[in-house]
């Protein structure tokens, strides 16, 4: 009877444990708002119920059939592997800043290029005529040695030969130490002085070129004797003009005797419409329309309504060594750019009237990540020794200028001299040409990198040219055409056919092109594409990417309480266990046995209810308690 009321629970202590169960409810509710769900399980099971991504609802109706479950699983992470996949080949191309080319054509007064023109020939100018004249007696010496062929000299002061030998023993000492010889094409071992006659095809004929201490040596050879004389030639007339210390010595402009009428739009040319300059193997030359105060403009196409010019062909007094032709050389191209007459020109041949017709075309090009060209140069790290406006070709001819500064330690004379330093001469530098053709070589190999540094401008303006030929003057005219030319610009009559030529050139048509681009892949159109996708493979929408950032947001916070949870459960259980007098849940159990059958009920009550350790000592589960009852 004392064990039975021993183990009924008092009214109030049933209440107040009824209201801590209510106090740990409410707790644990209110922990549920933070905690979200209570698994991965609750969070999977509620997106796939609700979300609006097509598939997904079959992982949950489907979950009583596992052959189904796994059907739609593997189908819906392969969607998704597919999906992501596309969006890969999205991104790469968008990455990739791929271009439109958009094509305009535009119709507008049009301005007219720049034109120059030039002789074709180098003038023997008189500041460096006696020395000319000793190279071409030293080159006609040579030629007889080599091809016993005796050259005819415009200028055969025979007489005056042994004094002059006097003067030009400077240059004669030089020309020795660079003579053209003839090497055989195997081995390149020179041909000896009594060897008996061979085939001439078994030779090639050149130069060679050592190094200061003539341990190195570079050998210029060419197959052609004509390009071998006129290389060699070429060299050592490069040599004589370096050696004047003022340019303008050959400023020696001939413009009435080279160009006998000019007019533009019917109007006749003035001085105020060209500008003058030298070029070491063309000449004198002539730029029109370059002031850029005063242009030139066309408004209306045709051949009426452009540049014609009359000029002389007939050489006289120039170097035949340096030129095989005769003619002129022209080039149209835009303003404030230098004419390199060797990429862009072409020759307009005597006794011919050449029409060349033009078409404007402007290319624009999108920089930054789209393009590596530059807008005005100077990102490029070359430095720009023309007096003109950033082209490629500025950019490939400046560096390799410096390049030659560098390495030989003077300048090519047919480039601009940077500041501080001087043209090559091998009076001063005897072995500049070695360390010319061996820098040459390797800038032609792009050893140099000027290729590679030099980038093309973001705007520039290009000119399509065709030409038309025709006979000019007429046989039936050509007597009245020289015989006004004769009175009017005095010109002596020694070759017809070969005396004039006239140049034509004008726009072909009005209207222009430009080539624009605009990116092809900007971030409206990737938005677009990859919404495309998204739909294609689940039919959503942008709510249904929120839907998904919702998931993965509330799978991190599960993760960090769950794990959180963890790491304060093994904080507790690495705490040290009480003192053995107090009065804590294991050292109540491990009396539990030694007490009767009636304690059993309030052992497992207290358990189940995990009350404080203070709430047991009412009950008279004391240890004093215990044994009264026994």
């Amino acid at each position: 009877g004392g064990s039975a009321k021993t183990g009924k629970m008092p009214e109030g202590e049933k209440t107040r444990q009824c209201k801590q169960e209510e106090q740990q409810q409410k707790e644990e509710e209110r922990e549920g708002l933070i905690e979200f769900y209570g698994s991965y399980q609750e969070l999977f099971q509620f997106f796939c119920s609700n979300t609006t991504i097509h598939g997904a609802i079959r992982l949950v109706c489907s979950k009583k059939n596992k052959m189904k479950t796994a059907f739609w699983s593997v189908l819906f992470f392969l969607t998704f592997g597919l999906m992501y996949w596309q969006f890969g080949i999205l991104y790469r191309e968008y990455f990739s800043y791929p271009v439109n080319l958009n094509l305009n054509l535009n119709s507008d007064r049009l301005t007219f290029p720049a034109v120059t023109l030039c002789t074709l020939n180098p003038y023997r100018y008189s500041a460096i005529r006696k020395k000319l004249d000793e190279l071409d007696q030293i080159t006609h010496q040579t030629l007889l040695d080599l091809y016993d062929y005796n050259m005819s000299l415009a200028r055969s002061d025979w007489s005056t030969l042994s004094t002059q030998k006097r003067s030009s023993r400077s240059l004669l000492h030089h020309v020795q130490r660079h003579p053209l010889r003839r090497q055989k094409r195997d081995n390149l071992v020179n041909l000896p002085e009594n060897s008996p006659s061979v085939d001439k095809n078994d030779w090639k004929i050149g130069f060679v070129l050592c190094s200061e201490n003539n341990k190195d040596c570079f050998h210029q050879m060419y197959s052609s004797g004509v390009d071998a004389v006129r290389e060699w030639y070429s060299f050592h007339y490069i040599n004589i003009l370096a050696q004047m210390p003022d340019a303008k010595a050959l400023d020696e402009s001939d413009f009435e005797n080279f160009i006998y009428a000019c007019r533009f739009n019917e109007a006749t040319c003035d001085k105020g419409n060209y500008t003058h300059f030298h070029h070491p193997l063309y000449g004198n030359c002539y730029t029109f329309n370059d002031n850029s105060s005063s242009l030139w403009t066309s408004s209306l196409p045709g051949i009426n309504n452009g540049l014609s010019l009359m000029v002389r062909t007939e050489q006289n007094d120039f170097i035949p060594l340096l030129s095989t032709v005769t003619g002129a050389r022209v080039m149209v191209h835009d303003q404030n750019e230098p004419a390199f007459m060797d990429d862009g020109g072409f020759n307009v041949r005597p006794g011919i009237e050449t029409s060349i017709s033009m078409r404007k075309e402007t290319t624009v090009r999108l920089g930054g990540s789209y393009s590596d060209c530059t807008e005005d140069g100077s990102d490029v790290p070359v430095q720009n020794l023309y007096a003109s406006r950033y082209t490629e070709q500025v950019c490939i001819r400046s560096c390799f200028q410096l390049n030659m500064v560098e390495r030989c330690g003077c300048a090519y004379y047919f480039y601009p001299l940077p500041a501080g330093a001087e043209y090559c001469d091998y009076t001063k530098h005897v072995a500049w040409g070695y360390c010319y053709y061996k820098l040459l070589a390797e800038f032609k190999a792009d050893v140099l990198g000027c290729f590679h540094k030099c980038r093309k401008p973001c705007k520039m303006t290009e000119y399509q040219l065709s030409a038309g030929y025709s006979r000019w003057p007429s046989a039936v005219s050509e007597d009245w055409v020289f015989y006004m030319l004769s009175q009017q610009n005095k010109y002596n009559i020694t070759s017809k056919r070969n005396g004039v030529a006239k140049v034509n050139i004008f726009f072909e048509e009005w209207n222009y092109k430009t080539n624009g681009e605009s990116p092809a892949f900007t971030v409206v159109t990737l938005l677009s594409q990859l919404g495309n996708q998204w739909s294609l493979w689940f039919g959503s929408s942008v709510l249904s990417v929120m839907e998904l950032a919702e998931l993965i947001l509330d799978f991190i916070a599960i993760t960090f309480i769950l794990g959180l949870r963890w790491f304060r459960s093994q904080q507790k259980l690495s705490r040290p266990g009480p003192p053995p007098n107090s009065h804590d849940n294991t050292a109540f159990q491990d009396e539990v046995p030694g007490l009767g059958a009636p304690h059993r009920f309030t052992v497992e009550a207290v358990v189940t209810m995990l009350p404080s350790y203070n709430s047991l000592e009412p009950h008279g589960l004391s240890r004093d308690g215990e044994v009264g009852h026994q």
